[in-house]
């Protein structure tokens, strides 16, 4: 299938998927899951949901399971971003071209919005149409991503470097962290769902973390090349807060360039183990680089 449908098919996938998991654990009579609904149903990109269902499609593994899985990840990927815009952490008001959840509900409200999606997460999870063994594998990738050992690890370094100048190294650490363990639960997750081999992992992981740190290193360029309007988020806020991007490493052109050469790297790893299956992987990482928002 072409690049273009092959996406939008499996983004038809997540969204439904993210709508039944809405409709059935995010009852609309509580004012904190119409918050919590508010911003999980307000658009994005769904990279990592999508990234959940292609590496199970290209794996062979149950779509069914995995639709849930990638519903799963999105959920709790939309708690975090619903912490990180509150006042005690980046303080943003503009997310998704529209106001925070905080802005347009309440902080409180936000707070335990995300709470909720962070939670219920691990119910779509449960509740999967798969073995108890793909659940639990599910479910192990999903927890090892998120806490104290992946993004919420990544954020607590993230806090201390906003007051420190960060080496390169400390920088790809506060980022595999922050960005690329979350997007590896992701991957992770769609090789539970097709009980991939501990090998098939490792490659895939690789993959993930390659992707996470280019992806944010794309994040670094366009908060100083790109526009509100573009990003649906404020821009600029790292260069005002004196935080250590890889712009301030490299440059512009010096960080793209890096991007770069890691994305090649990435896409041809998986070319060498994976063949012509991984064709949707190595056009998204592509598509990845060069994205404006």
């Amino acid at each position: 299938m072409e690049y273009k449908a092959q996406y939008q098919e499996y983004l038809l996938q997540a969204t439904a998927a993210l709508d039944a998991a809405s409709a059935r654990f995010l009852p609309e009579e509580s004012e904190v899951c119409r918050a919590a609904r508010y911003s999980l149903l307000g658009g994005g990109k769904r990279i990592r949901a999508i990234l959940t269902l292609s590496v199970c499609d290209m794996l062979g593994g149950e779509m069914q399971a995995a639709a849930q899985f990638a519903a799963a990840v999105e959920m709790l990927h939309c708690y975090s971003l619903i912490h990180d815009d509150l006042p005690c952490m980046d303080n943003d008001d503009l997310r998704r071209g529209r106001p925070s959840c905080h802005k347009a509900f309440s902080e409180s409200t936000a707070m335990l919005a995300g709470d909720v999606l962070l939670t219920e997460a691990f119910e779509v999870i449960a509740n999967a149409p798969a073995a108890p063994q793909i659940c639990v594998a599910a479910a192990r990738a999903l927890g090892a991503g998120a806490g104290s050992r992946g993004m919420v690890y990544g954020q607590e370094l993230d806090l201390k470097y906003e007051a420190l100048a960060a080496t390169e190294e400390q920088l790809r650490l506060i980022h595999r962290n922050k960005t690329g363990a979350l997007i590896n639960a992701a991957v992770q997750m769609g090789a539970a769902a097709a009980g991939a081999a501990p090998q098939q992992c490792e490659i895939l992981a690789s993959y993930a973390y390659g992707l996470g740190l280019v992806f944010q290193i794309v994040d670094d360029v366009l908060d100083v090349t790109s526009t509100p309007e573009q990003l649906g988020k404020p821009i600029g806020s790292d260069s005002e807060n004196g935080k250590t991007t890889f712009v301030t490493l490299y440059g512009v052109d010096g960080a793209m360039a890096l991007a770069q050469k890691l994305n090649e790297q990435i896409c041809s790893d998986l070319q060498q183990h994976f063949g012509a299956k991984a064709a949707f992987l190595q056009q998204l990482a592509q598509q990845l680089l060069v994205r404006k928002n």
